[in-house]
């Protein structure tokens, strides 16, 4: 069997590649920047340094928000013909914070309160709904970018100027004080196999790692794996990271990541989360190949 990794070239995507050669008969790195989608004839192509990709048992797509469309496009294609742990839709909806909530309450799955907002004007009557701090945040972006904190009406109102300003909807949501930890939830078919708590560092209310925090191993209680197994399954996603935060509410799920970084938390952790991923794929495809597993496949949401 032949299987792909579409990347950026990460090193977590290099280990996830060589793990799945202990699998998979040959397995190719695929660079997204050359990947191309053409349409307009009887069937649609996907194409690969200009000519036709060759036919794959099981292809894994990862890659940033900013190839969100490419990816859902070439997942579309490819969907019918071989096993992918995320659904087509599922680019454009993790890629875009206001998506993956409405997935959320679609769902119910627990999330902080969260407004939308797509004018200065309705961005000021939403903040009214809420006590301070309050979090702004942009539809796009990862490693905590484009969000941002506000103490007081005043400051809220001059980021709410300043993100009106992009010309697109952005987030106001309530904040969720955890002293600056949130967890970091890996969730492959449906299961929890490793997780770990996420520590801000000092002066940064971000806990994440590329935000200078660390990590520590943490064993989730059972209301939390569920909130991160049904974030992930409401996104149609079989691999992924879910940020959640600790709260006397109980789990609120932040957001999905379709890529995550696999080093900080399988240096934490201990557990080789590469190979249980390349593990499941392989088996997942095994299981699609039967006559059962390729009507399954033609159950699968676009």
């Amino acid at each position: 069997m032949k299987a792909a990794v579409i990347s950026l070239g990460s090193v977590s995507s290099g280990w996830i590649r060589d793990a799945l050669k202990k699998y998979f008969d040959s397995v190719d790195d695929l660079d997204i920047n050359e990947l191309e989608v053409a349409l307009g004839g009887k069937d649609g192509q996907v194409l690969y340094k200009g000519k036709p990709l060759p036919k794959y048992d099981c292809i894994y797509a990862r890659g940033s928000f900013r190839y969100a469309v490419l990816l859902r496009a070439i997942t579309t294609l490819l969907n019918k013909n071989c096993y992918m742990p995320l659904r087509p839709a599922s680019f454009t909806i993790g890629h875009d914070k206001i998506l993956t909530h409405l997935k959320f309450q679609e769902h119910n799955v627990p999330q902080p309160t969260t407004f939308v907002a797509t004018t200065a004007e309705n961005g000021k009557k939403s903040v009214k709904n809420l006590t301070f701090p309050v979090i702004m945040k942009t539809p796009s972006g990862t490693h905590g970018k484009g969000v941002l904190i506000a103490d007081s009406e005043e400051s809220a109102n001059s980021i709410i100027d300043a993100l009106s300003m992009l010309r697109q909807p952005f987030l106001i949501q309530q904040y969720i004080d955890t002293d600056g930890r949130d967890y970091r939830c890996i969730v492959v078919g449906g299961e929890v196999i490793a997780a770990m708590r996420r520590v801000a560092a000092k002066g940064e209310s971000r806990a994440n790692i590329h935000s200078g925090g660390h990590g520590e191993k943490i064993e989730l209680d059972e209301k939390t794996k569920k909130a991160a197994i049904a974030a992930a399954k409401s996104c149609g996603l079989d691999v992924c990271a879910v940020d959640i935060l600790p709260s006397v509410k109980g789990p609120l799920v932040l957001e999905v990541n379709l890529s995550p970084g696999l080093q900080g938390i399988t240096r934490v952790t201990g557990i080789d989360i590469a190979e249980a991923i390349a593990q499941y794929l392989f088996d997942r495809t095994v299981a699609l190949r039967s006559k059962e597993g390729k009507e399954m496949m033609l159950e699968l949401e676009p």
